[in-house]
């Protein structure tokens, strides 16, 4: 197939593809579906290798947010039951990052749900950040807390955090429709705040809120233009009691054309395949990792993932191997070159892509809760050519029976899952 040629041969060169290949991906058929996932696994393994990062999330705050994203358990008005508590301690934090580092997590990712963080609350995260990493001097730290105000990014890097995660989630014309009390530019000014602070950006979406293969393109192109690090890419869980709870359009076909399409718009990033895996890629699961290079191990923010060991012996039986806490995980253009310092490649892919630094991205959580999502069609392309359009989308079966709410790990009395 000349398209899929053409994409690994621009992904290997980090060469931005155009609209019209992107949008071929989404529409290939289902017979077609090998060839895409074997295609992009070459470009994944070009710069990932076979390894597989681990990432741990700690939900600090579970619920009570002022917020009205639509797709998200915790929202302002949400009717899902899942746990609702005030901040975590700095050492029950602590141990909730341990259960995941034990298992074999080189990321921990401290996530809190509302608004934004006051200034007591970046001394929490400080005093939290600061806990972990005198347990495992070794450990990435992730900090998501929603919008930032002016300073904070910089003193939660004082604290020793390596990263800030605030995901774009959807495309900037579809962005009102999910959500009406923060802007797109909200987040775009959160993640450059994080960029000029020196924190390693970590900005992805949500599929599946009833979005257009080409609203899909849009927001990976602008996902390539603000150039994070790391991008999560969450597939809906729809949770009872929020708007979306009955958006169960996407099937295991769909998320793997839509994984590989991220991969080859920027080849170079960490993908993270991040809530909803379990729900929508089902069996399927094994086949993702050969398009993203990083998954988050056990539970989610307020959603229970697959047993942690199952995480493990998925990787290991589909012949990946964990990626080790002394390996670093950026191919050698995109790795930091000291503390707080990233090292620019000297000839920066088209448009600021993947390579660049040029505008800075946006987001909001990642791993399910505040941002992730649900619906999409299962596009098929007749041709199998570099244009065409998806088919409508199909409604796939509902699968209430794999959505289950976080009873376990943080907030309760009970053993993590990791």
């Amino acid at each position: 197939m000349d398209l899929l040629n053409t994409l690994v041969d621009k992904g290997l060169r980090r060469e931005l593809p155009t609209r019209d290949e992107a949008l071929a991906v989404l529409a290939t058929s289902d017979d077609e579906l090998l060839d895409v996932v074997a295609a992009a696994g070459k470009v994944r393994r070009h710069w990932f290798g076979r390894r597989v990062k681990l990432n741990y999330l700690v939900n600090l705050k579970s619920g009570l947010c002022p917020e009205d994203c639509s797709y998200c358990s915790q929202r302002l008005g949400s009717k899902a039951e899942i746990l609702k508590y005030t901040w975590l301690k700095p050492d029950e934090a602590s141990q909730a990052a341990a259960a995941g580092l034990a298992g074999g997590a080189k990321r921990v990712c401290l996530v809190a749900s509302g608004r934004g963080p006051t200034d007591r609350d970046v001394d929490r995260v400080s005093d939290t950040i600061k806990a972990i990493k005198d347990q495992n001097e070794s450990v990435e730290v992730c900090a998501c807390l929603g919008l930032l105000s002016d300073g904070q990014a910089e003193r939660l890097r004082e604290a020793g955090a390596d990263a800030y995660n605030h995901n774009l989630n959807t495309s900037e014309g579809t962005y009102g429709d999910i959500t009406t009390t923060h802007t797109y530019a909200d987040r775009v000014d959160t993640v450059q705040k994080a960029h000029a602070a020196g924190l390693s950006a970590c900005s992805g979406l949500i599929a599946g809120m009833g979005e257009s293969d080409e609203d899909l393109v849009d927001v990976v192109y602008a996902l390539r233009e603000l150039d994070p690090d790391s991008v999560p890419v969450n597939f809906l869980i729809p949770f009872e009691g929020t708007p979306l709870a009955k958006e169960w359009n996407l099937s295991p076909q769909r998320c793997l054309r839509i994984l590989a399409m991220v991969r080859f718009v920027c080849p170079d990033v960490e993908v993270r395949i991040a809530g909803g895996r379990e729900v929508h890629l089902r069996t399927m699961q094994p086949l993702a990792l050969h398009l993203a290079n990083s998954i988050f191990l056990g539970d989610y923010l307020t959603s229970e993932g697959q047993a942690g060991k199952a995480d493990l012996d998925m990787i290991a039986d589909a012949g990946f191997e964990v990626e080790g806490a002394g390996e670093v995980t950026l191919p050698e253009h995109r790795a930091p070159a000291g503390a707080g310092e990233v090292t620019l490649p000297e000839h920066r892919a088209p448009a600021g892509g993947c390579g660049s630094r040029e505008s800075a991205g946006c987001g909001s959580h990642e791993g399910e809760g505040c941002g992730s999502h649900a619906e999409a069609g299962c596009g098929s392309h007749e041709g199998g050519g570099v244009c065409g359009s998806a088919a409508a989308p199909q409604a796939s079966e509902a699968r209430t029976d794999l959505v289950a709410v976080r009873r376990r790990g943080a907030g309760t009395d009970l053993a993590p899952n990791a």
